[in-house]
């Protein structure tokens, strides 16, 4: 099982980033996909998740309002499109797939891709 993440960069706070996260070696439409993100010295948090169906979505509060998760089954693709983007959300970016159900819990994601780092400048 691959999930390859990109779309990472540098943007200034108030720009936006789509990342996008494809998946390889698994049925991905059976999968919740979901984004975590880790700051430099900080422990790795939730960011958003996607059910299977792609119909509904769960959001960390800090960034509520401001990112959207998407995904195409067709393309075994899940994005994450992030607005007001803040300094804040500067991290590694990563995507993981969960055979479970819709869920924040680290513990319930089974594979994980590589990460991509976003970076934004105040």
């Amino acid at each position: 099982v691959q999930l390859q993440a990109s779309g990472g960069g540098l943007v200034q706070a108030g720009g936006s980033l789509r990342l996008s996260c494809a998946g390889s070696g698994l049925t991905f439409s059976r999968y919740v996909m979901g984004w975590f993100r880790q700051a430099p010295g900080k422990e790795r948090e939730f960011v958003g998740a996607v059910t299977r169906s792609g119909v509904t979505t769960l959001y960390a509060d800090s960034v509520k309002g401001r990112f959207t998760i998407s995904r195409d089954n067709a393309k075994n693709t899940v994005y994450l499109q992030m607005n007001s983007l803040k300094p804040e959300d500067t991290a590694v970016h990563y995507c993981a797939a969960s055979a479970r159900l819709l869920s924040g819990t680290q513990a319930d994601y089974n594979y994980w891709g590589q990460g991509t780092q976003v970076t934004v400048s105040s």
